[in-house]
């Protein structure tokens, strides 16, 4: 557990933080440049000094002003991953591992490289690895260390589309078998979408919205980042059951269900899903003989007009649906906060 309650000055704004965060799972900061995210990391990992407040980390005090407690970075035990991979370009894959690597890690050093996949790339020099290899042997020297917290300072900005591909899914299984949170810094949505479970959002150095990824994806803070076309719902569902005789797959969201394309995943499986704005239509009685397989029962929370479009605010067993609609639309139907209808969503428009 991460406890921050701390308060720095970055300029013409301060960085004020009062959070606790999770001690496991990945919380990803997000903010436009100078929201305050490497400013925030680097409090954390000891790289400056915060002029007021405290940190500590699973009950052990970093950083606490008032009493005159700063631990340099070398003695938190906190892993840091930069932009660019800051390798050792005279030590070999095998020795930059190996660099500051904790006794009680020797054990864990074969599962580790087979996990980031860089088994081959142990007797190469760093000279002669891309740009995503050169961030998973990063990750690997840091979390080597044996750290009680991984700090990854948006690792794949310096990469192009292909190898940022590549990354994705090492993130994902490290996520999934390694017991040590992380802090993962960016200004890509789609990197989140990915990655967190838990988001805090910053806006000069104020946290704007912080919780499950689902939960703030879905709130209206997240709507001026998002470009039209990626206004979306992100779920969190669990698989319900497999159709005998159709290749679709029944998703429970609350007491109701969501048929989308057959998923591998077996019964019981927690996955998320994304459902674009533009593919959920409104509809205040529950149509006949329909070819759209989803039609959920949902109340309308709010709507905001939006470029001479609806963004229509849904609830449905308590999470949140966005649909977009015309004007025309909203006043034919009535549509307004209270209103209960039901929401369309074809089958094949939902993402998992």
């Amino acid at each position: 557990m991460l406890e921050l309650n701390f308060s720095q000055t970055l300029g013409t704004h301060c960085l004020t933080l009062n959070e606790t965060l999770p001690a496991s799972g990945i919380t990803a900061i997000f903010g436009v440049s100078g929201a305050g995210k490497t400013s925030l990391i680097n409090a954390i990992s000891g790289l400056t000094r915060p002029q007021k407040g405290r940190i500590a980390l699973n009950g052990r005090v970093l950083h606490d002003a008032e009493n005159g407690i700063c631990l340099t970075p070398e003695k938190r035990r906190i892993g840091y991953v930069f932009q660019d991979a800051r390798l050792f370009p005279h030590y070999k894959v095998r020795g930059n591992l190996r660099y500051g690597m904790a006794k009680s890690m020797t054990g864990q050093f074969d599962k580790l490289v087979s996990l980031l996949g860089i088994e081959a790339l142990l007797d190469r020099l760093p000279g002669s690895l891309s740009g995503g290899e050169k961030q998973r042997v990063a990750i690997g020297r840091a979390l080597l260390t044996a750290p009680e917290l991984l700090l990854l300072d948006e690792p794949l900005a310096s990469l192009d589309i292909p190898r940022k591909r590549e990354l994705l899914p090492y993130l994902q299984r490290l996520a999934r078998e390694i017991n040590i949170p992380m802090l993962y810094v960016s200004h890509s949505l789609d990197e989140i979408l990915h990655l967190a479970d838990k988001v805090m959002v910053l806006e000069d150095g104020q946290v704007k919205a912080f919780g499950p990824l689902e939960e703030v994806w879905g709130s209206s803070v997240m709507h001026p980042w998002l470009p039209k076309e990626q206004q979306s719902s992100i779920l969190k569902v669990s698989v319900l059951e497999h159709h005998p005789h159709y290749a679709m797959t029944a998703l429970a969201l609350g007491d109701q269900h969501l048929w989308v394309n057959k998923l591998s995943q077996p019964l019981q499986s927690i996955l998320r899903i994304r459902i674009q704005a533009s593919d959920v239509s409104l509809v205040l009685q529950p149509p006949q003989q329909t070819s759209i397989r989803n039609v959920l029962r949902a109340k309308v929370a709010n709507c905001y007009d939006d470029n001479g479009q609806v963004e229509v605010q849904l609830e449905i067993g308590g999470r949140t649906l966005w649909a977009r609609i015309s004007p025309w639309a909203r006043d034919e139907l009535s549509i307004k906060p209270g209103l209960w209808l039901y929401a369309q969503v074809k089958s094949v428009s939902i993402t998992a």
